[in-house]
């Protein structure tokens, strides 16, 4: 493992207008104006948290899908962001994970916000992605995930001798009204997974009126805050020291004394996991 970059864009978005979004992450990846490994967009980010699937779904390689593989190839970054794919009539809230050249992962999001009727419209998602990158093991989440420790619960491998991932990621539309949840579960996680986390959250308000400030941050394996955005527009870009996060749980390793448990099979799969897969 080397320092991995990674940079958040926290943007308002245009309420159910692809295009219009596109063209304008396309205008802020253009502003990072320097190298980076990681970039990440927030959820649904060519839509916002919208339930309308008939009129704003994509089915995959199609338009979201081409627009984020040539930003990942033009910036030569890994690229992450959530958009509504369509799958033989069924809607997910997918991740989709670009790298340059290609080669793409998806995770869909698991845990669907009932209290706005997401469970209604979209199908959850099965498994659980843990994709490498630039030598780190990462593992990225949509929004509600977030309030679901065991989903995300890294788990150390006595074979392998490591714990499941190194970086935590959460895209999201994460209203103002529950933020101060937004920040406390995002150090949460980061804690109890000796992980570094980060959010990446919307500002603005949505066609539905609802309220975002954003508050995307990038949290260290001890819960303290490398920073924090407020609710504004902005492009950040961190660099994440690997050998920090080595010394810490070296120093520190409570995931050995973490208690042993299993999930359903067809819901918790560590793709890519092992040495060696694409």
């Amino acid at each position: 493992m080397q320092d991995l970059k990674i940079t958040v864009i926290q943007s308002d978005l245009h309420w159910e207008d692809t295009g219009a979004n596109l063209a304008m992450f396309e205008e802020k990846i253009w502003q990072i104006g320097q190298t980076t490994d990681v970039i990440v967009l927030p959820e649904m980010f060519t839509t916002g948290f919208s339930m309308n699937v008939r009129k704003q779904a994509e089915m995959m390689n199609l338009r979201t899908f081409k627009w984020m593989r040539q930003m990942a190839d033009q910036t030569g970054a890994l690229l992450l962001g959530s958009f509504m794919a369509n799958v033989h009539e069924r809607y997910y809230n997918r991740l989709l994970w670009m790298e340059p050249g290609g080669n793409f992962k998806t995770y869909d999001k698991r845990h669907l916000f009932r209290m706005s009727d997401e469970h209604q419209v979209y199908t959850p998602g099965e498994s659980l992605l843990i994709g490498h990158w630039k030598g780190w093991r990462i593992c990225p989440l949509v929004c509600y995930d977030l309030r679901f420790p065991v989903w995300s619960r890294n788990r150390w491998n006595a074979t392998l001798k490591k714990l499941s991932y190194d970086l935590l990621i959460y895209v999201a539309n994460w209203p103002e009204v529950r933020i101060h949840a937004w920040e406390t579960l995002l150090k949460a996680r980061a804690i109890e997974n000796l992980s570094y986390v980060v959010g990446v959250n919307r500002v603005g308000m949505d066609g539905r009126g609802v309220e975002y400030t954003g508050q995307s941050a990038v949290i260290g394996p001890k819960g303290d805050a490398i920073f924090s955005l407020d609710g504004m527009e902005a492009i950040k870009t961190v660099e994440l020291s690997a050998n920090s996060l080595s010394a810490y749980r070296d120093r520190f390793p409570a995931y050995l004394d973490a208690d042993d448990f299993t999930l359903e099979a067809e819901a918790y799969e560590e793709r890519d996991y092992l040495p060696g897969l694409s």
